[in-house]
């Protein structure tokens, strides 16, 4: 029997691949031992206990970015929670850990070189965080979701994502989840739709732009389903062909009946959209390092979607440019093969993949 610690957490950036990766795991070799190391105050608390996976809590460590008390403090508890997992790892006769970024994996990446016991790492974003860069200074074994992630020893295994998702690849399961998803929504099934998506908090630019664009969309004849997220500040516009949802639980269903969509340019959603071959317009978050507009550079190059900026995507860029393509069927046909052909569905078997090879090589020097 295998034992794996998945290391990771803190949004669902770094939780679904985790989780991803462990149902691969545990598909592959049902006996498999998998623990999972995360905090107390992630997604991760939540999700992989409903999941069915053991959940080991560690302390919240940020990196401290100012000298204050916190960074006096941080040497000590990061050696502290280093020594906790390094125990953790010879307790429990564990073989592999596997890293996802987030608060949990440097301490686990550290405490699996003190333990010489080799350690996998999955980097989700095309600008890597500061764990993962730390982790790959130690270890030749490096999955990474975009090909031009710079990190040392990098190997493209794309995305671990959802079997429901994945399933959607083959057109005639995306077609059965299509009908599915008509009727689930209340769509006209006679019209394409537009699927509109900030993430699950939404973004505030798509959401007032798509929801003053809205008649226009709808008399270019095309349904809108808009998952404005749970802090919109638009309300629903009770019009005809127009379905908006504050939260969706079955976005399988959303992407399979998405002919083109307008969205964020979040790592796991782009990587969705590459799989199922969903085109569209990617408005890349304007805060932080930026790293959402690297992470569309696949798929625009590719010529599966367009880049506007957030500043630039108000309801006048819509009727210039999005109005008119959604009336150009055969420039979205294109638009969505290619997106399909920077696609990885077998993510999951790709990084396990990597994890034997990392199993049968040995530790990390």
């Amino acid at each position: 029997m295998t034992r794996y610690l998945l290391a990771g957490g803190g949004t669902a950036g770094h939780v679904n691949p985790l989780l991803a990766t462990a149902d691969e795991l545990r598909r592959r070799d049902p006996s498999a031992e998998i623990v999972v190391l995360g905090t107390a105050e992630g997604l991760e608390a939540r999700l992989v206990p409903a999941r069915g996976y053991e959940l080991v809590t560690i302390p919240k460590l940020p990196f401290p970015r100012r000298p204050n008390g916190a960074a006096v403090r941080f040497p000590g508890a990061f050696r502290r929670t280093i020594a906790t997992v390094t125990d953790l790892i010879r307790s429990r006769g564990i073989d592999a850990v596997v890293g996802f970024g987030g608060y949990a994996s440097a301490p686990g990446y550290l405490a699996a070189r003190r333990a010489r016991v080799p350690f996998v790492i999955h980097e989700a974003n095309a600008r890597p965080g500061l764990a993962n860069r730390l982790g790959a200074r130690f270890s030749p074994w490096v999955g990474v979701s975009f090909a031009a992630t710079p990190l040392p020893h990098a190997v493209l295994t794309g995305m671990p994502l959802r079997s429901e998702v994945t399933a959607l690849a083959d057109p005639s399961a995306r077609a059965v989840a299509a009908s599915a998803a008509h009727e689930f929504f209340g769509l006209d099934a006679s019209r394409p739709t537009l699927l509109v998506t900030g993430g699950s908090l939404g973004a505030r630019r798509i959401n007032a732009t798509v929801h003053a664009s809205a008649l226009a969309v709808l008399h270019a004849g095309w349904n809108v389903l808009h998952i404005a997220g749970n802090r919109s500040e638009v309300d629903d516009p009770e019009l005809p062909g127009y379905v908006f949802l504050e939260y969706c639980d079955r976005m399988d269903l959303a992407l399979a009946v998405a002919d083109f969509a307008i969205s964020r340019a979040g790592a796991s959603t782009l990587c969705e959209f590459a799989v199922v071959g969903v085109p569209g317009v990617l408005v890349p978050y304007p805060v932080g390092n930026g790293e959402q507009r690297y992470n569309a550079r696949d798929l625009v190059d590719a010529g599966g979607a367009i880049l506007v900026t957030d500043a630039e995507f108000l309801p006048a860029w819509v009727d210039r440019e999005v109005v008119p393509l959604l009336a150009d069927t055969e420039r979205i046909a294109g638009m969505a093969s290619a997106a399909k052909s920077v696609g990885i569905p077998d993510a999951d078997a790709r990084l396990v993949a990597l994890i034997d090879r990392a199993l049968n090589q040995g530790a990390a020097a």
